[in-house]
């Protein structure tokens, strides 16, 4: 039985930073609250409703961009990053909202963009302005190939996109953009970049911020020759073979130390890196050397087809390949993906699978990240053809919450008192906040009591995890510390389940958890119990009792 993880110290309690007890909730100020009625959420909505956080039970909310932004990608195109963009509030309200999240206890966590800028920030405009424009080497300008096409054969993450290259006719030179031509890519073997973005994040940690979310860091070291990718792979396919030229080059890890020890300035902060790279060995190295980032999310986790296997496959080979002061970061959704009530629901139970991962989330040895309106089970919100904004068809993963039931308040559910900027989602009628909040059976109400359980638990919060065998469809293990034993585990499957590897006798009582409402009194076969079908259970072990 695998067994990985750092062990508490002999009082119970982890030593170590915030983060590795923290649970961590992902707003996208787009879709939380509304407060001014123009259909978009703002940073005063966000400070309304803090308490919401404070009663769920996270300890940090992490904020998705909301600086000074044309919007060709919701502001991942960043024109000032030292302001607010209008339509979320100002400054002020920032400060606000920094200052009342740390009344409460609550951490604040912003995004940063430090691979590209929008094309209107001025750096850019300056930079394009002239071929001896003092910034043209804060950008990737290269000349045409021989037949005056691109440089080489990068392509855009999105791939309606193409090509990675756009040309500028008035100095006749291509710049690199990662993403949308609206994106220019900085220059990071600049140290004049260097310098400026770092400042950046110096502006930021002097207003008070706890740490920051750093936006595809694999992407700041690119092969400084500048080579062909092997084929045109656009996507960071799981197994590629061979290492692309456009990212994760050694470079990259030099850029991320010298963050580091800009954000090290000051003190007990956090930088969590989006290493969106398939292959969990390799991802790791953003962490294991103890001097790039503290933690990075996992997407080979966040991919994942809705397999037991699969799911305690990839979890040992992550723990495994991690460093012993290493800690891991799981999340399971984003503003990216597809919810997961939508993703795991094409048979009808993605409430019960969402439900499910949620409790696998919260009860995993490392830092869980929550994106906002799974704690409801909200699936993807229906965005009409003619609503359609972005070009990677992510809007249906960003609809607004649902505060209110729409009966009473009408298309805007308690988010905004006009028509959202999205649609929210179809059966917000019954998901909404209000509805979920009284009812002890519902999936945010359930979010509340594991949350409660995980911050009284010294096991759930810095035990180490031991994975047991079990039969298909299964998924289980063990979370310890000297004073506490919980065996967790999960029934993959559509029909009942023998969960085995039971110490001692069990009865109802030592069922601490579960994400059945009213399930049937626990049924023992020989240290075996039955779990109903797309169960999680959270079960009290005697310590001392038989394997």
């Amino acid at each position: 039985m695998p067994k990985v993880g750092r062990p508490v110290e002999a009082d119970g309690v982890s030593s170590g930073p915030w983060w590795r007890g923290a649970v961590i909730y992902q707003i996208y100020p787009r879709s939380f609250v509304d407060s001014n009625g123009d259909g978009i959420g703002d940073l005063p909505g966000i400070s309304a409703h803090l308490d919401y956080l404070v009663d769920l039970g996270v300890d940090a909310l992490w904020l998705s961009p909301f600086y000074r932004s044309p919007m060709a990608d919701f502001g991942y195109d960043v024109s000032d990053y030292t302001d607010v963009d209008p339509i979320f509030g100002t400054l002020e309200d920032f400060d606000r909202l920094v200052e009342s999240a740390h009344a409460r206890g609550l951490r604040v966590i912003v995004d940063w963009v430090p691979n590209h800028t929008s094309e209107h920030h001025a750096w850019f405009v300056n930079s394009r302005s002239s071929r001896i424009s003092a910034q043209r080497n804060w950008y990737i300008w290269r000349d045409p190939a021989p037949d005056g096409g691109p440089p080489n054969n990068w392509q855009s993450q999105f791939p309606r996109v193409g090509s990675g290259w756009s040309f500028d006719e008035p100095t006749g030179q291509w710049y690199l953009h990662s993403y949308l031509p609206a994106q220019p890519d900085l220059n990071w073997d600049n140290p004049a970049v260097v310098e400026a973005m770092s400042d950046v994040l110096r502006f930021w940690l002097r207003r008070g911020v706890d740490g920051f979310r750093v936006d595809v860091p694999q992407r700041l070291g690119k092969d400084r020759a500048f080579r062909d990718n092997p084929g045109l792979a656009n996507e960071p396919l799981a197994g590629f073979v061979g290492r692309r030229y456009d990212e994760d080059q050694p470079a990259t890890h030099e850029h991320l130390r010298g963050i580091r020890r800009v954000v090290d300035e000051f003190g007990d902060r956090l930088i969590v890196g989006e290493v969106y790279i398939l292959d969990q060995r390799r991802m790791t190295t953003y962490v294991n050397p103890g001097d790039e980032l503290h933690l990075a999310h996992n997407f080979t986790f966040l991919r994942l087809d809705w397999d037991a296997s699969a799911f305690r496959r990839t979890l040992i080979e992550l723990e495994q390949s991690l460093d012993p002061a290493a800690w891991p970061a799981w999340c399971l959704g984003n503003h990216d993906h597809s919810r997961i009530a939508s993703r795991f629901g094409a048979d009808g139970r993605g409430q019960e699978r969402a439900r499910l991962i949620g409790l696998l989330l919260l009860t995993l040895r490392g830092t869980p990240f929550i994106y906002y309106g799974d704690e409801l089970g909200l699936p993807d919100s229906a965005v009409p053809p003619d609503l359609a904004l972005d070009i990677h068809d992510r809007d249906r993963a960003r609809g607004p919450i649902p505060w209110l039931p729409t009966s009473r308040v009408g298309l805007g559910a308690g988010f905004s008192r006009v028509v959202p900027w999205l649609p929210v989602a179809s059966n917000a009628e019954i998901l909404n906040v209000d509805a979920q909040a009284a009812d002890p059976t519902s999936t945010l109400s359930m979010y509340r009591a594991i949350l409660r359980l995980r911050r009284s638990s010294t096991a759930l919060n810095a035990g180490p995890v031991e994975y047991l065998d079990g039969a298909r469809e299964m998924l289980a293990y063990r979370r310890r510390s000297d004073f506490e034993s919980w065996l967790i585990a999960f029934n993959f499957a559509v029909e009942p389940r023998l969960l085995e590897g039971v110490q001692g006798d069990v009865s109802d009582n030592d069922v601490a958890f579960t994400t059945i409402p009213d399930r049937p009194r626990l049924r023992m076969y020989r240290r075996r119990i039955m779990l109903e079908p797309l169960e999680g259970i959270v079960l009290r072990q005697h310590q001392g009792g038989g394997a």
